[in-house]
């Protein structure tokens, strides 16, 4: 009888470790990321985006305006987008997000001396609960 409860008293003793390791941590932080694609393609033909990822893996697409117009660069065009980034940027700090990490590229143009991109990410996280 006591090697019976001797055994139980363990099993019960271990069993919350065992359990335990199946368990899934919870998240501390949501991530999130916003890119940023801004074309250098002549005459405006280029395809310019923000896409924004939600900590749920859905995303949201925004046309933004291409760096270059017919007439070459276009300073307005680059202004509305800087706004447009800014402003949505401003959004989610204002809700609550840190911007974490900013990782800019930029693809040159090719052999024929046109086209290429802009492209920014801005990683943004949330402690969760907040």
């Amino acid at each position: 009888m006591k090697r019976i409860l001797f055994a139980v008293a363990i099993a019960l003793a271990f069993s919350p470790s065992l359990f335990a390791q199946d368990a899934q941590p919870e998240p501390s932080k949501f991530f999130m990321q916003i890119t940023t694609v801004e074309s250098v393609v002549a005459g405006g033909m280029g395809r310019s985006r923000m896409v924004i990822t939600n900590p749920d893996g859905s995303q949201k697409e925004s046309e933004m305006n291409n760096l270059f117009s017919i007439a070459g660069i276009n300073f307005k065009n680059i202004k509305e987008n800087e706004d447009k980034i800014i402003r949505t940027l401003k959004e989610y700090t204002d809700g609550g997000w840190k911007i974490e990490q900013v990782t800019s590229l930029t693809l040159s143009q090719n052999d024929s001396g046109s086209g290429g991109i802009f492209m920014t990410r801005y990683l943004l996280s949330k402690a969760v609960g907040k």
